[in-house]
């Protein structure tokens, strides 16, 4: 590495803090542990959070006691401890519920399953499960790709090409973050003046196109692009896609430094990666992990969808997501976007990240930034989820699917399909997961029609229903 290169590298990892940490929906670290100049943004491990060391606080002197004390010193220390313990662990079982769920977390949006309910739900519902199920998914909200940020022309004959493994050289770790490194952004993308997302964005051309996920820009109205050498763009946006989670943003700049992409197909489970990104704020920019490919193939339900993912060990987290997944020869394999969290307080999870394979990215970029959008694509136009099993049987419902949201213009809402509703078969055939709904509709084209069958306070109707286009609904 350069001289130059090093100098820049200090900037990434000793940048000051922004003006001011906006509170609020932010996609950066909490207020609460914001890192600053002149602490570690995180106290060392055997140090209870927020707490300094300091030879006059209590529980730090008592360790430290005169050496014929000791003995007592550790005696009361142990008692304590218990004494503390035993007190947490009541307080959780109290306030707190195991439901032993899992998160997907997409940046700042996070999406529940497996969450279970109440063995008998609150009696403000008393038995409207519709007002139940609806307050379940409230905070739920799905990714529309919708969102204020100035647009720039298509159109412009660029597309993503994908470079073979084969003949390419195997790089040390060193070698790929100096020369990958140069190639991820940040993005600042501002939801009003007191708030902002922030993520992570890999250059795709030297004169500014730059590919991020569509999770970030939701219902933003600007967005600002810092590059490896600390200098901004504000960027305009080209497409985005909520289906694929795939936005193009661009920059008015030149003599860049683009990624170089591979081809995902090629990829093995226990293939070294690595992840480069803007974890947690601005302080962390520049940010590398390692792992394998940990399984290829992963069907994830995600904003009504499944999407088709590779699942990594390499550590990921809020701020990663829209960075490069890379090879050992250097090369994008892939685009984080996601990681599987625990909802649970007495269980944890990690090293189970995902990412959008490039084969996935490429067909998408492309028609972005031929068109602004992804054309050819049939859409259903309503948002499902499973539903829980206690509510399922508290309720005395059938098995299904619960219909959070429906999209206006879609056939579905013409024919009368409304939230609330319970979806139990397409075609004939009974659905449970989002996977069953996607397999039968993506075998077909827009405008072919689906029978949809329906449960609506005990009873069941079937509807026809006409796919139309996704990016005329969403």
């Amino acid at each position: 590495m350069t001289e130059d290169e090093r100098n820049r590298s200090g900037d990434w990892y000793h940048s000051p803090n922004s003006a001011a940490s906006p509170e609020g929906r932010v996609n950066h670290v909490p207020a609460d542990i914001s890192p600053n100049t002149s602490s570690p943004a995180y106290p060392p491990p055997h140090h209870s959070a927020g707490r300094t060391p300091s030879f006059a606080d209590p529980y730090w002197s008592a360790r430290d006691s005169a050496p014929k004390k000791k003995r007592s010193g550790v005696i009361k220390a142990i008692s304590v401890s218990l004494f503390v313990l035993v007190l947490i662990i009541a307080t959780a079982l109290a306030f707190t519920e195991d439901d032993g769920s899992l998160d997907i977390q997409f940046g700042s949006w996070d999406y529940h399953f497996g969450r279970d309910v109440p063995e008998v739900p609150d009696n403000d519902y008393g038995g409207d499960y519709r007002e139940y199920l609806y307050e379940y998914y409230a905070g739920n909200d799905s990714i529309t790709g919708k969102n204020a940020i100035p647009r720039t022309e298509t159109g412009s004959g660029v597309t993503l090409d994908l470079t073979a493994d084969a003949g390419e050289e195997i790089l040390t770790f060193q070698e790929i973050y100096a020369r990958c490194a140069p190639s991820v952004v940040a993005i600042t993308a501002d939801v009003d003046d007191e708030s902002y997302y922030w993520g992570s964005g890999i250059l795709l051309t030297e004169d500014g196109y730059i590919i991020t996920n569509t999770h970030i820009l939701e219902g933003t109205n600007a967005v600002t692009v810092t590059l490896w050498d600390n200098t901004r763009y504000e960027a305009k946006l080209v497409g985005a896609d909520a289906v694929s989670d795939i936005s193009v943003l661009k920059i008015e700049a030149s003599g860049l430094t683009p990624a170089k992409f591979g081809d995902s197909n090629s990829l093995m489970v226990g293939d070294k990666v690595i992840a480069i990104g803007n974890p947690l704020g601005e302080e962390l920019r520049g940010t590398m992990t390692d792992g394998i490919i940990s399984a290829i193939s992963r069907d994830i339900a995600y904003n009504g969808n499944t999407m088709t993912l590779l699942q990594t060990n390499a550590a990921i987290n809020e701020g990663n997501s829209g960075g490069p997944l890379i090879n050992m020869s250097g090369l994008v394999v892939g685009i984080t976007n996601m990681k599987m969290m625990s909802a649970s307080f007495y269980s944890t999870i990690e090293g189970i990240g995902f990412a959008i394979p490039t084969d996935t990215i490429k067909p998408v970029v492309d028609s972005l930034i031929a068109s602004g959008q992804v054309k050819g694509r049939p859409a259903i136009g309503i948002t499902i989820g499973p539903i829980p099993s206690s509510a399922s049987d508290y309720y005395d419902l059938p098995e299904g699917l619960y219909i959070s949201g429906v999209s206006q213009g879609s056939d579905a809402e013409r024919q009368g399909i409304i939230v609330g509703d319970i979806l139990t078969a397409v075609n004939g055939v009974p659905v449970t997961t989002t996977y069953d709904v996607s397999a039968i509709k993506d075998s077909l084209e827009v405008g072919s029609t689906l029978v949809l069958t329906i449960y609506r306070s005990g009873r069941s109707f079937d509807v026809m229903v006409e796919l139309v286009e996704t990016s005329d609904i969403y």
